[in-house]
């Protein structure tokens, strides 16, 4: 009777070990995990420094040169940064789970490709940062319902965002670009650093 009372404890613990290991699992297998945090602080960076150099938006291929190459950077930024926390953390970068986050996520930032050509064609370029803060919220936000906690919530901040952006004066787009694309980006990238492994 002695030894089965001291063994049960033992067999409690083991059998709650293997609870959460199971949970951990289906919820890694439920969701995109290899969201990164510390990328999306680079990529806040990167916004940052397009704000101060391209400035208040203007009718030029300036001004529009230094958002889209940014944009190309910040894309590049976040494809390396998921490939590393994936293979750091041993996730998959294929099957079902990566589906479903792209194609959530994808379609909005096509609209903001074909928004994009069509603002510039009409000479609507001011108007271009709330557009590109809306798209991408929408895309984040649909991604993020295959995501980590913090993802949609971010998604819904840009929408916010973009929002305000098109109420506002069209000079005010670069400050709204810094807010976005710089200031959510690093805040939410800490959040996601500090709770979600990198």
């Amino acid at each position: 009777m002695t030894s089965i009372d001291a063994r049960s404890p033992r067999l409690h613990e083991h059998a709650a070990e293997n609870l959460r290991f199971i949970r951990d699992t289906m919820a890694r297998a439920a969701n995109f995990t290899a969201v990164p945090g510390l990328g999306g602080i680079l990529m806040g960076a990167w916004a940052f420094a397009a704000a101060i150099v391209a400035g208040p938006p203007r009718d030029t291929r300036a001004w529009l040169g230094v958002w889209l190459a940014t944009a190309g950077l910040a894309v590049a930024t976040g494809l390396i940064a998921i490939h590393r926390k994936a293979r750091r953390h041993n996730l998959p970068l294929n099957g079902p789970v990566i589906r479903r986050f792209a194609l959530a996520l994808v379609p909005g930032l096509i609209v903001g490709v074909v928004l994009t050509a069509v603002f510039v064609q009409h000479h609507l370029t001011a108007e271009l940062p709330g557009v590109w803060l809306l798209c991408y919220g929408a895309a984040v936000s649909s991604g993020g319902a295959f995501s980590v906690r913090p993802v949609p919530f971010m998604g819904v901040a840009f929408i916010v965002l973009g929002v305000l952006a098109l109420v506002a004066p069209a000079g005010w787009g670069h400050v709204f670009m810094a807010a976005g694309f710089g200031a959510l980006h690093v805040g939410f990238g800490l959040v996601i650093a500090r709770n979600y492994g990198g």
